[in-house]
């Protein structure tokens, strides 16, 4: 706790993690706002009162020990759930300060939100080093993963059976029979109503994805939008003032949208020929492994969120000079971690259409996406992909060799890094500084590296996945 004090004063800054309130005069009447952000995210986060952050992080203590944390208390219980908050008290310079740890709340109990107010106005998300409120799509994730609520399968109110590819419905029923031994003696009107193709004789939004004539007609904008931007940046500009060197508006079915938005790709990379220095055979090598790429949209097609509230919201697939970009709305679901894809196995946020892209013989469903991005991207020689859960919305990136946000010199990388590191510098500082978007990615690709080879050292080496972790350049 002295330590963390200490560091605070010198780095001078709030976190994701870290909140500071002086408390000199008394104890913060709202802190409803940080209680409820620190426990809807992973991790939680610590409070520290007795620093005044408009008086340049000064350590003022704060005014009486214990009747602070009786306060602090007295408003976690106002929270639901209650949090539970573990309460740390030192003195530094004969001042006292007093943190409170915020657990991070089960994902099946949050939001975790100020009872006052009520869920809607009461839940906050953190934000860097604020405290935001939750979107109504943001509260409705948590309540859609505890009710196990699955969009996919809501009806299609407009949709006709006559709005279906009747030979596509005929073949998906033929295979049910054939790998499903509990179906074959069943009517297609069973099947259908099993199989979540129709409920009680109506059409549902994962029949008009997989079998829609033109699903688009309904849901106009779950759709892959497609643009090649002629720069590094959104905003960058063409030779000739253009804003987009390619674009298209991608429909269809899933298997159709799947397919078309590989044609997009394959079209606007470039492929070069390689000899195989094994066999001697010449082949053709695109940018990106196309395998990775497939499996990439795949996952945004199939895991993205269909639920009313991201409708409206098409799967964005942007090409820059540097990098792929694939964007999906409805970010990680359940209780998986950005770090844990691909090594545990997570909640299926749509069921209904990952079995159904099994039995079509389009995916597999087997958690296997993320290992065969990872293996093919190594196998050309490209950095790994960047991963990032943010807000609602899942982004993945695969970079070109020697182009991560930008860079194409690692050696020249390392020294400026160091240089940037001759003051102590928080894990999302560091990523900012290197222009990345996923703190992991920094920490596993340059942080770790760094430190390994003595060239940057921990403040914290004792806890080394401390918040108040920083790291400086080791002289």
């Amino acid at each position: 706790m002295k330590e963390k004090v200490k560091l605070i004063q010198n780095t001078k800054c709030e976190s994701q993690n870290l909140e500071l309130k002086a408390a000199h005069e008394g104890c913060p009447r709202r802190l409803y706002d940080t209680l409820s952000s620190f426990s809807n995210q992973d991790g939680g986060g610590t409070i520290i009162f007795g620093i005044d952050e408009s008086n340049d992080y000064a350590a003022v203590g704060v005014y009486d020990i214990q009747d602070i944390q009786k306060k602090i208390n007295s408003q976690c219980l106002q929270m639901e759930p209650v949090v539970r908050p573990v309460l740390t008290v030192t003195e530094v310079d004969g001042k006292g300060f007093v943190s409170a740890e915020i657990p991070a709340v089960d994902i099946a109990d949050r939001p975790c939100f100020y009872r006052g107010v009520g869920r809607i106005k009461g839940a906050y998300v953190r934000v860097g080093d604020s405290d935001e409120p939750m979107t109504e799509y943001e509260i409705y994730s948590y309540e859609a993963f505890r009710r196990k609520t699955h969009d996919e399968v809501r009806l299609a109110e407009r949709a006709e059976f006559s709005s279906l590819d009747k030979n596509r419905v005929e073949d998906y029923i033929r295979r049910l029979r054939i790998g499903k031994t509990n179906l074959s003696q069943l009517s297609d009107g069973q099947i259908q109503e099993l199989m979540n193709i129709t409920q009680k004789g109506r059409i549902t939004l994962s029949a008009v994805l997989l079998f829609g004539l033109y699903p688009q007609a309904f849901y106009p904008q779950l759709c892959v939008i497609a643009t090649v931007v002629p720069g590094q940046q959104v905003s960058d500009l063409g030779p000739d003032k253009e804003r987009f060197a390619d674009n298209e508006r991608i429909e269809g079915d899933i298997s159709q949208m799947l397919e078309r938005a590989m044609q997009f790709v394959r079209r606007n990379i470039k492929i070069k020929t390689i000899i195989n220095e094994q066999d001697g055979k010449r082949e053709d090598r695109a940018e990106y492994p196309m395998t990775a790429v497939r499996e990439a949209l795949l996952n945004a097609l199939l895991h993205r969120d269909y639920s009313i509230h991201t409708e409206g919201m098409p799967v964005q697939l942007q090409l820059f000079e540097n990098r792929l970009e694939i964007r999906s709305p409805g970010g990680i679901y359940g209780r998986i971690a950005v770090d844990q894809l691909g090594k545990v196995q997570p909640d299926t946020r749509n069921p209904v259409l990952a079995s159904a892209l099994e039995v079509l013989e389009i995916a597999e469903n087997r958690y296997s996406g993320i290992p065969i991005i990872e293996r093919e991207l190594a196998r050309y020689g490209l950095p790994p992909a960047q991963i990032e859960d943010k807000r609602g919305t899942f982004t993945i990136t695969f970079y070109k060799k020697n182009s991560v946000a930008g860079i194409t010199d690692a050696n020249s990388q390392d020294k400026d890094l160091l240089g940037y590191c001759s003051q102590p510098r928080s894990r999302k500082e560091i990523a900012t500084y290197l222009g990345i978007k996923t703190i992991s990615y920094a920490v596993n690709n340059y942080i770790k590296p760094l430190v390994k080879a003595g060239k940057l050292r921990m403040t914290v080496p004792d806890s080394p996945r401390s918040h108040s972790q920083r790291y400086v350049r080791a002289d």
